[in-house]
């Protein structure tokens, strides 16, 4: 995919050693008062793997465990795959059977609203991989609509194969004409079954130059579809991209895409994975760093506005324990189920910014976010450095008495009012009573 053009930090040259900027966090209480809290009408999940790799599976994940952190994390929506072949057993007998035992007893704890994968193809369905005829696809049609209604109860989303695009760059099958062929006939099949499920296309992995979403967004297939999803990840990148901050701008840029070719600027728009991973290999990055990219998406995500219907985090936990192998490394958790920073930064960002009415994003010096946020009886704030070799200090300036600063997951007290602290990645997180107006001195210190 080809990268969004973004300013370059390094060619910034300040004039003055300290920038003083007085940011009036004060929001309309109206506007407030229509909103509804964040955590209501946006999703914050995981990635999980309990449907892959039948009764036990090779990936650790344990249904009972995996309900318990997200408990913890405080999330609101998991995703996971229905693989056809599991699903459908040999006499076309479907539905949930041993193989599927994991997941089952996953959607079945009601931990959240389950985003379901329904995708692969079927060892023996000729033509299945992806369905290229219409048997083929009247056939995946019979294992969809089956599963819509043994999951209709539970309105999970049911997003259509996962990463489609990435085939097409070695199989000529996986084409746009032939997965909106198969999208037309399926489509209908689950929404009969499951008319509460939204139904989403799409699910690109990384598309240079756009040129496979653009084909699809040419198409009328956003038309019958409830949302669009997409991954969006950067860890293979130069070290100084592997960021939130260009991970929020190609979403961005996509959310513009799906707003001009539908023309509707609140297009449904689903992040089904997102993530970092650690470990030694070379496009890891640090598990601080996996962290702080989370902690600011999720805050960064209340000011997306209505077109942004979740986020998945990829995914709960390690999937191995190679420290080189790339896959075996993405998790929140590790592979023993130990936390890393990640558990703590997605919790407390969550926490902080989840009963939010309202929130807006401004850039208060060059590198440094904001995120300000009302609801009603609190004032709040997020910042942050958007580059992790850039570094701040920051100060709360006034006789805001009833303010509280702290450092994202940092135990102990906060800074006092006029003193200066650190200002990195990793988020600083300001909350004062009432309308308050809340003023910043900040300054680069390299």
């Amino acid at each position: 995919m080809t990268e969004p053009n973004r300013r370059d930090l390094r060619s910034l040259r300040w004039q003055l050693a300290t920038l003083t900027l007085t940011i009036g966090l004060a929001l309309s209480p109206a506007n407030a008062q229509n909103a509804q809290p964040l955590g209501q009408r946006l999703l914050l999940g995981v990635g999980t793997h309990q449907g892959l790799g039948g009764s036990t599976g090779g990936r650790g994940y344990v249904p009972a465990i995996a309900v318990k952190q997200m408990k913890d994390l405080g999330l609101t929506s998991f995703r996971d795959d229905l693989p056809w072949s599991d699903f459908e057993l040999p006499g076309r007998q479907l539905g949930f059977n041993p193989l599927l035992g994991r997941l089952d007893a996953q959607i079945k704890s009601d931990v959240g609203t389950p985003v379901i994968i329904l995708a692969f193809g079927h060892h023996l369905v000729p033509n299945s991989n992806p369905p290229t005829t219409d048997d083929a696809r009247q056939r995946f049609v019979s294992y969809a609509s089956a599963a819509a209604q043994s999951l209709a109860t539970r309105r999970p989303v049911f997003e259509l194969w996962n990463e489609y695009n990435l085939e097409a760059r070695k199989n000529p099958d996986f084409s746009v004409e032939n997965y909106v062929a198969l999208a037309r006939v399926v489509q209908p099949a689950v929404k009969r079954a499951a008319p509460s499920s939204p139904f989403v296309v799409g699910v690109l992995g990384d598309d240079p130059g756009w040129k496979w979403t653009d084909a699809l967004l040419q198409t009328d297939l956003l038309k019958i579809a409830d949302g669009i999803s997409i991954h969006i990840y950067n860890h293979c990148m130069n070290p100084a991209r592997r960021t939130a901050a260009e991970a929020i701008e190609r979403l961005e840029a996509f959310h513009q895409r799906v707003a001009q070719a539908t023309n509707n600027p609140n297009y449904p728009i689903y992040l089904t994975e997102t993530g970092w991973p650690n470990g030694d290999a070379k496009c890891s990055v640090s598990e601080q760093l996996a962290a702080d990219n989370m902690a600011q998406m999720i805050l960064w995500s209340s000011t997306a506005g209505p077109w942004l219907k979740g986020v998945w985090v990829y995914e709960l936990k390690d999937s191995g324990t190679k420290p080189a192998e790339l896959e075996h490394n993405f998790g929140v958790y590790h592979y023993d189920n130990s936390p890393k920073p990640a558990v703590c930064s997605i919790r407390e960002s969550w926490a902080f910014i989840r009963t939010s009415l309202k929130a807006e994003k401004t850039r208060p010096a060059p590198g440094v976010v904001l995120v300000r946020s009302q609801e009603g009886s609190e004032t709040k704030a997020a910042l942050w450095s958007e580059n992790p070799t850039k570094r701040f200090e920051i100060r709360l300036k006034g006789a805001e008495s009833n303010a509280e600063v702290s450092h994202l997951c940092q135990q102990g007290a906060g800074p006092a009012p006029g003193a200066w602290t650190e200002l990195s990645t990793t988020p600083l997180l300001v909350t004062a009573r009432g309308q308050a107006a809340l003023d910043f001195d900040i300054r680069p210190v390299n």
